[in-house]
């Protein structure tokens, strides 16, 4: 499946153990930009296809939001679909020990805890999305299905298209 064995991270670890199918890719950091605008142009795919994880709080708990990189969360959608009042993001002092990840390498698979998840639902319509393999140049390219089962996640509309 054309994995790289230089590298192998928890999150691919999970994806093995779940006998889930997936493909990793590479990009260079050196230039410090490393938004899902930024690493899509380096990978080469349309930005749509490469997905970022936010990480969330609400009034009850934390979540996980997965949303295309051309997209802006819609607060108001994801706390309905997450069925709270209201959400925001943490804040990123807050991701590397809540998470275990740090910002532009946080994957939505293998958290230090597991957070209630939704993929938004454009992915559906795709055959495979690009998520953070938990470390800044590593993309792992999975089936959104998959993933969805993998994390016990749904689907629901979580952003507007920037």
């Amino acid at each position: 499946m054309g994995r790289d064995k230089t590298i192998k991270t928890n999150a691919m670890r999970l994806l093995d153990k779940a006998n889930i199918k997936y493909q990793v890719s590479s990009y260079t950091v050196a230039d410090g930009k490393n938004d899902g605008i930024s690493v899509s142009h380096k990978l080469g795919v349309d930005p749509s296809l490469v997905f970022k994880t936010l990480v969330l709080t609400s009034d009850k708990s934390f979540h996980v939001a997965i949303i295309p990189s051309d997209h802006s969360l819609d607060l108001k959608s994801t706390a309905r679909a997450f069925g709270v009042k209201r959400v925001e993001l943490i804040a990123v002092k807050d991701l590397l020990p809540l998470t275990g990840y740090i910002k532009g390498g946080c994957s939505p698979l293998a958290m230090k805890k597991v957070f209630p998840s939704l993929i938004d639902q454009t992915a559906q319509a795709l055959e495979e999305i690009y998520i953070s393999a938990g470390k800044i140049g590593w993309q792992i390219r999975v089936n959104p299905g998959d993933l969805a089962d993998c994390l016990s996640a749904g689907f629901a509309v979580l952003s507007i298209k920037e």
